[in-house]
């Protein structure tokens, strides 16, 4: 249950204070932009207009670069005591599909026009990041757990990920540490061993 104290939400296992809130409300409406722009994109395949397709791509890549930068940098750190080592890592997996599948989305609206197959493979592409983006959002009822001093270090690492402005396979081939290809890698062999004798 929650009260009003001292301006801000007490809750029974943690305090939202005005910095908790403004980061749910400023990382809500990233997340509602990136879901306008995937639907955008699905439309734009349905349609096959290949430059709405690529222009929406583009878009993708400027709004989640410094987006999934804070999250991994600095979010998911500081929220690995809450929810443990094991979801941060899922969470960190996520972000690899979703820069490998922005790869492919970039591949795709490069051509000339969309074909069928193309216009099928890049919406099953879109839908495939679509949960990562509802997923996340809801991540802030963890946040709530993490004390406000390491929420302003959330903002601050925000603030700066935003003014260097590095869009999304820029900052995962230059900067990022993490290589997305171990995800692939570790999914392919896993997938293997599990199908054997099935095919």
């Amino acid at each position: 249950m929650a009260k009003k104290a001292n301006g801000a939400t007490q809750m029974a296992s943690g305090t939202v204070t005005p910095a908790h809130e403004r980061l749910r409300n400023l990382s809500h409406e990233e997340h509602r932009e990136v879901r306008d722009i995937l639907l955008g994109l699905i439309a734009a395949f349905e349609a096959r207009d290949v430059k709405s397709a690529r222009k929406l791509q583009k878009e993708l890549c400027i709004h989640a670069g410094p987006h999934f930068r804070y999250e991994e940098e600095t979010l998911h750190p500081l929220l690995q005591p809450v929810v443990g080592k094991v979801q941060v890592e899922h969470l960190n997996r996520e972000h690899d599909r979703a820069i490998v599948d922005a790869i492919y989305l970039g591949k795709i609206t490069a051509e000339k026009k969309l074909g069928e197959d193309e216009a099928r493979q890049g919406k099953r592409l879109v839908r495939r990041i679509l949960p990562h983006v509802s997923d996340c959002d809801g991540l802030h009822v963890m946040v709530e757990m993490i004390s406000e001093a390491e929420v302003e270090t959330i903002l601050a690492a925000r603030e700066n990920a935003l003014k260097e402005n590095i869009s999304l396979l820029d900052w995962a081939s230059k900067i990022r540490e993490r290589s997305f290809r171990d995800t692939y890698q570790r999914d392919y062999y896993a997938t293997r061993r599990q199908a054997r004798g099935y095919g």
